[in-house]
């Protein structure tokens, strides 16, 4: 059972999200909403991006979208600095780990994922000197993309979550998640801002992670002309001249910049989306859209997602919404006055598309989907759906497992009081494990 900590800090956020809760639906009835729309609240700690590599990890916030508040947290882990061969010769040997105590070998024994507990000082941090870093404070810029000794890191598109109404991709709990992420998958993860409810109701929120996932695309086509103009014969240790920084590519939604980190780094041929919550919800819904886009996406290309306790309900309770309905964090209750703020009184439906996948109708076809993991936890009512919908894709012979945490909560590797416990560390591990089967270079593959 959870702990009686946990349970004294579960009263505590039901009290202070049912009071979060009624204030915004005192204000949905007071005020028209706004197509610019928010991505945070006030009264919701943030953590402000750094570009110095903080614990392995740099970070930047870019606005996307001038006409709505979307934005985007780009985590770029340091291991994308070095050449393929030196990262790879650097990574800390998988059978060192049997013998590492900081390791959670109770959860996936000697596979995991290389570069974890590897020591911060070590001799790569000679290898940062003569790469485009501010001397002032260590602040990395990005420089022109070079194949030879650019390295190329797969994406992780990320969605956070907090019930339609709150959380943000900047803030401190969703910070520390995808730093952990980036170092643990070795990835570049972009956290997405996406407006929230009620402010901004369905659709408002999956349009802005397809347009996110379109964003990349253009991204990688603009770092491609990029190239054919000639900022690909520079060196990768060279700098971004003032003049470059200006340069605008003109594409058919008109002036469009290149992102140094991106074009440098990543590779969006390897994309994964990952949902925390409803982010889930929106991380599906942009992998079916990817399906129905096919090579209109192209270079992008989703291999996988990631639906963490994803934020499914409908009209036919399962046995886990009876039995669970008053669990711990977000109770049934709750998630209703949620849906209830995210979905148009015309549309509202506990059966609507954006609730429940296994909704008749509901395209693409299943089999067409992506491999999909999905993580759910014991006493979460919605539980049950999730487990439904994994099997779902499973008949149809998507690989989709499911891993189930035993005495584990709604978010229990996500939130802010939850993050450092082993639990939440072994998760982030057992995603890392399984998210590598699809992201890593033929050739350097797990074995399992």
């Amino acid at each position: 059972m959870p702990s009686v900590a946990l349970k004294l800090y579960s009263v505590f956020f039901k009290f202070v999200f049912k009071h979060r809760l009624q204030n915004l639906i005192q204000s949905s009835n007071d005020e028209s909403s706004s197509p610019y729309g928010v991505t945070t609240r006030p009264e919701e700690s943030v953590s402000a991006s750094n570009p110095s590599f903080t614990d392995g990890v740099a970070t930047k916030d870019i606005h996307i979208d001038p006409f709505t508040a979307l934005s985007i947290r780009i985590f770029l882990p340091d291991s994308s600095l070095f050449p393929p061969e030196q990262s790879d010769s650097k990574a800390k040997p998988r059978s060192s780990q049997k013998d590492d105590p900081n390791s959670h070998n109770h959860r996936r024994s000697s596979y995991g994922p290389p570069n974890v507990g590897a020591p911060r000082n070590d001799s790569r941090r000679s290898s940062l000197e003569g790469l485009n870093l501010r001397s002032d404070n260590n602040a990395y810029r990005g420089y022109s993309p070079s194949p030879r000794n650019c390295r190329k890191l797969p994406v992780v598109l990320q969605f956070h979550g907090g019930g339609w109404v709150s959380g943000s991709n900047d803030s401190v709990a969703n910070d520390y998640f995808c730093r952990r992420i980036a170092k643990l998958c070795d990835v570049i993860v972009v956290a997405v801002g996406y407006r929230l409810a009620p402010e901004n109701k369905y659709p408002a929120a999956f349009e802005d992670g397809l347009k996110v996932l379109n964003w990349l695309a253009k991204q990688a086509n603009l770092a491609e002309c990029s190239k054919s103009l000639g900022n690909g014969a520079r060196g990768a240790g060279s700098e971004f001249t003032k003049a470059e920084f200006q340069r605008h590519f003109v594409d058919a939604f008109g002036a469009s910049m290149v992102e140094p980190w991106l074009a440098a780094h990543g590779d969006p041929s390897r994309c994964v989306l990952l949902g925390v919550s409803c982010g889930a919800n929106i991380a599906d819904y942009v992998a079916r859209k990817a399906v129905e886009a096919g090579k209109l996406l192209d270079p992008v290309k989703v291999v996988a997602q990631v639906l963490m306790y994803p934020f499914f309900i409908g009209n036919v309770p399962t046995q886990s919404e009876i039995k669970l309905a008053n669990s711990y964090f977000y109770d049934k209750a709750m998630c209703l006055l949620a849906w209830k703020l995210f979905l148009t009184k015309e549309e509202f439906s506990l059966d609507h598309p954006a609730a429940n996948p296994l909704i008749p109708d509901r395209g693409p076809p299943l089999k067409l989907m992506p491999p999909t993991l999905t993580v759910v936890a014991e006493h979460d009512w919605m539980r049950d759906r999730a487990i439904a919908y994994s099997e779902a894709l499973r008949k149809v012979n998507v690989d989709a497992p499911v891993l189930e945490y035993k005495d584990a909560v709604h978010e229990f590797a996500t939130l802010d009081m939850l993050l450092k416990t082993p639990q939440a560390e072994a998760c982030a591990e057992d995603i890392a494990i399984w998210v590598k089967k699809y992201i890593s270079l033929r050739g350097h593959e797990f074995s399992y």
